[in-house]
């Protein structure tokens, strides 16, 4: 094995104590709350085939693999069938398939191999050592796994293997921050989450007033692990994990050759126009950008890291985007936000001011809503409504569209749901514990909600 990658493989020497030699893995045991991926449960332990796993950077895709490592060991999987490589090592395609023909003439010669290229998207033209190895018949024993932090190339990228991907039936996974009812399980805030969404009959007071507090907690740290930890570890959020995940953002935009200056500006604007509708002309008559493309360009970007979400309107006849309608950019988790907004906006006590906007009346509700819209786009393609009025969210399910006001507030107006009240089907996902109803439209429990999803 080349001598770059052995801390990545220490299986290959000591198999059973892969979890105490493993740098993600060791590191995770000394968190306090440790999270086994629900994904590892889909992932595949018997049909050869070429697959990927995609999802933004910090998120714990290495982590997710280790595990799935050391869980391939504890069924029987033999030690040298198994190789990780990283992409970051590695320069162009030339260097890949050199790496891949090594790991399959080393491997076990019986049964399957299991081939892992982490971050294959930081490799050059990474698709045509595949492609090559595929059609030399390299592959045909190999379960091999890549993932990548850009969404859209890996989407170019699986089009260019027609034919040669396998025959499962589940080649592509998908990965995002942990859920709020993957968190309430992490936590163990409730007992069973997901049959508490399923109840018919309303929680016990008790157990909403967890559910929350755990809201609450949630909207600082969002669904990443790192921040998770600090807040349960340290009841702070530490500035150095904050940092972390904005200079991923930073450095990423850099390596694409855009620049931090017109980042900063698009960033800025984004904030400042949160949950908002906005459209590119209008950004770029307010920023230092000469075109409106070059606003696009930068939001299509982010989106493609999966910092953020763009909820465009809903076309109801046809239940897709209104192409000509302005849309709403969210970032595709809480703590993104105030990541961004940490460093945009330097300050010594950063937890503090975290704090103080998730408990902004006016902040914390575009927070919620931004939240409850990126939960939506997980599941379901989602948008918002924009007729008469407005409505926050509307996701597509079993072929019609439901509306959902979010209103993170402890009155409501009738005035201000004129337009979800127009369709039979909408909800308000409130603040209040009870459920009730306003101008004939169900107010339901927000976080309880967002167990169902």
């Amino acid at each position: 094995m080349d001598p770059r990658f052995p801390p990545h493989n220490s299986h290959l020497t000591v198999p059973q104590s892969f979890r105490e030699r493993d740098p993600q893995l060791r590191h995770l045991a000394t968190c306090p709350l440790r999270h086994r991926f629900p994904l590892l449960d889909r992932l595949p332990e018997a049909t050869p085939g070429i697959y990927t796993l995609s999802g933004g950077r910090q998120i714990g895709k290495s982590t997710l693999l280790k595990q799935w490592i050391a869980e391939l060991i504890d069924r029987g999987t033999p030690a040298d069938a198994i190789t990780f490589l990283t992409g970051e090592l590695i320069n162009d395609h030339h260097g890949l398939l050199l790496q891949m023909t090594t790991h399959l003439e080393e491997a076990s010669t019986h049964g399957r191999n299991f081939l892992i290229v982490d971050e294959v998207t930081d490799i050059r033209d990474w698709d045509k050592a595949v492609k090559f190895a595929a059609d030399a018949g390299m592959l045909e024993r190999t379960v091999l796994m890549v993932t990548g932090s850009d969404l859209a190339l890996m989407q170019d990228a699986r089009v260019r293997f027609p034919g040669r991907r396998g025959v499962a039936a589940e080649p592509d996974f998908r990965m995002h921050p942990r859920s709020f009812r993957e968190y309430v399980g992490l936590t163990g805030t409730v007992a069973e989450p997901e049959a508490l969404a399923r109840s018919e009959a309303p929680p016990d007071p008790s157990v909403l007033d967890d559910l929350y507090d755990a809201f609450d907690r949630y909207l600082l740290h969002g669904g990443y692990l790192t921040a998770i930890n600090d807040l349960a570890g340290l009841d702070t959020i530490r500035p150095s994990t904050l940092a972390t995940y904005s200079d991923w953002i930073r450095g990423d935009v850099s390596k694409r050759g855009r620049g931090e200056a017109y980042l900063r500006e698009v960033l800025s604007a984004l904030v400042n126009r949160y949950t908002s509708q906005i459209t590119w002309n209008a950004l770029a008559r307010d920023l230092p950008i000469d075109h409106p493309s070059t606003v696009a360009d930068y939001v299509e970007l982010l989106q493609r890291m999966d910092a953020v979400c763009v909820v465009p309107a809903l076309r109801e006849d046809t239940l897709s985007a209104a192409p000509k309608k302005a849309r709403k950019v969210v970032f595709s988790d809480p703590f993104i936000l105030h990541a961004v907004c940490a460093w945009l906006e330097p300050a010594s006590a950063s937890f503090e001011r975290q704090r103080e906007r998730a408990a902004d009346p006016v902040w914390g509700s575009w927070i919620v809503e931004a939240c409850v819209a990126a939960h939506c786009r997980r599941a379901h393609p989602t948008y918002y409504i924009k007729a008469q009025g407005e409505v926050d969210v509307a996701y597509v399910r079993d072929g019609r569209f439901w509306p959902v006001e979010v209103k993170w507030t402890n009155q409501l107006r009738p005035k201000d749901i004129k337009q979800a009240a127009r369709y039979p089907n909408a909800e308000i996902w409130g603040k209040g514990r009870q459920v009730s109803e306003v101008n004939g439209v169900s107010v339901l429990p927000l976080p309880l909600r967002l167990l169902s999803l």
